[in-house]
This record gives structure tokens, sequence and C-alpha cells, in this order.
């Protein structure tokens, strides 16, 4: 514990030394940090998507040090401390724990969902979907939203009647298009989508990770095509959509568990 404790304090003592003398980081503000935060925290959810544990630790690294330099221009603007960052959370947790620091039993992991929202909004939150940050991806979002009622009560009670809707926001996509209408095909279409993601939930699949995964398969897949295209002389843009068929058939199968 005691080399921990010293690690962190070195890594706090260079973020120091970096605010201080380097260029750079001396003009940097939450607001220039912003986007570059985001992009950390892609890169963890790469390295985690990939199961890379390398990355895992390297960006966790990069998020730490955001973390330190976020707490060290809220110093420089008088509004906190990094002890009270640190402080803040070990409070939080404490309080929103009383399974383990107190005396309330639980009997699972849904007990401590549903009790940690209860104790959220003792904190004085107003709504129980108020600690959903509006900047999430949509899948993600979507995702916490209906965690998030289920909490209260507010969920299906088996998969079966989850598929159910989705079929019946699939019927209702259908008559949409065929009255042609834009804005109703943008709703039902969202429907579908919200409605599947709900779905993914009943069968424990995390919506957005799968769906990166075969984001990231479809892109291997069809750099592969261009690249066996490119080996007959040939551009993809060139060859018939069954020619391309063909070729994409065959990269399929060599990469059947890729």
């Amino acid at each position: 514990m005691q080399n921990t404790a010293d690690s962190f304090l070195r890594l706090v003592k260079i973020m120091d030394e970096l605010r201080e003398q380097c260029p750079w980081d001396k003009k940097q503000t939450i607001h220039t940090l912003r986007p570059l935060t985001i992009e950390e925290t892609y890169e963890l959810a790469d390295a985690i998507t990939d199961n890379s544990w390398k990355g895992i630790k390297e960006e966790l690294g990069d998020l730490m040090l955001h973390i330190l330099f976020y707490a060290r221009i809220g110093k420089e603007e008088k509004q906190f401390e990094l002890k009270e960052v640190i402080d803040g959370i070990c409070e939080k947790l404490i309080f929103r724990h009383p399974h383990i620091y107190g005396d309330v039993k639980v009997a699972n992991e849904e007990d401590v969902k549903r009790n940690w929202e209860k104790l959220k909004m003792k904190e004085g939150k107003t709504s129980v979907l108020g600690g959903v940050p509006p900047s999430l991806p949509a899948v993600v979002k979507a995702t916490r939203i209906q965690e998030k009622a289920k909490q209260v009560g507010f969920e299906w009670e088996n998969k079966e009647d989850v598929w159910k809707k989705v079929e019946e926001e699939i019927s209702e996509l259908k008559e949409a298009i065929q009255l042609d209408s834009k804005e109703k095909i943008d709703e039902e279409f969202g429907d579908v989508l919200f409605s599947l993601i709900n779905y993914a939930r009943f069968l424990h699949v995390d919506a957005e990770g799968v769906l990166e995964k075969t984001n990231k398969k479809f892109i291997y897949r069809f750099q592969q095509m261009e690249t066996i295209a490119t080996a007959q002389g040939k551009k993809l843009e060139d060859l018939s959509l069954t020619e391309m068929d063909e070729i994409w058939n065959e990269v399929k199968k060599q990469t059947a568990h890729t």
C-alpha cells in the first residue's frame, strides 16, 4: 500500500512540475482538456473491447493524469483541493454502501442497485433519471435509462414480453414506411432501437460493446476484401456487387471467428 501511495504522490509532483514549467501544460484549461479527456476515455474503452490489459493499464494512467490535471486547475482557481476530491468520493462510497459500512441487509446485486438509487434521491436528485449524463452515446444512454427505470419497478417481467414489444415496434416502423412519413419513420426506428437495447439487457448483452465488436469485425473483413481486390489488380469500385459478394464470402469463411 505504501508503494502505491508513493507512486501516486510522485505523479502528483510531476503534474505540479509540468503545470509550472511546461509551456503547453501551463496554457491548458478545463475546456481545452475536455476533448482530450473524452478521447482518452474512448481509448480506454477500445482497450477494454480488445481485452488488451496492456492497453488498459496505459490508458488508466493517462486518465489518472487528467484527473490530477483538473484537480490542479481547481486548486489554482480556488475551487477545491485534490484532498477534497478524494475525501468526497470516499464519503460518497461509504454513504452509498450501507450494507458494507452500516447495518443494511441485502440479498443480491439487485438490492444493492435499488438501495443505490434510493440513496442518490436522498442526496437531492429530483428524478431517478437525473443522473444519466446528457452527453452519453445514445446506446449507452438508453441502457442506463432502462437500468435506472428498473430500480423503481418500471420493468418488463420476462424477455418474452420484451421481444413482443420489439416485434410491435418493428410492425409500427413498417406502417410508417408504408405511409412514407420521414418524421414517423425516424420516430419508429428510434423506438425499434430502444426496444432492442432493452431486449439486450434481458439477454445480459452489452449492446454498446457487441455493436462495437461488430463494427471492428466489419472493418477488418472489408479491409481484407480491399487487400484481395488489390492483389488481383482491381479496385472495389470497379467490381460488380456480385464480385464483391464473392470476395466478401471468402473473407467471411477465412475469418469466421474473427
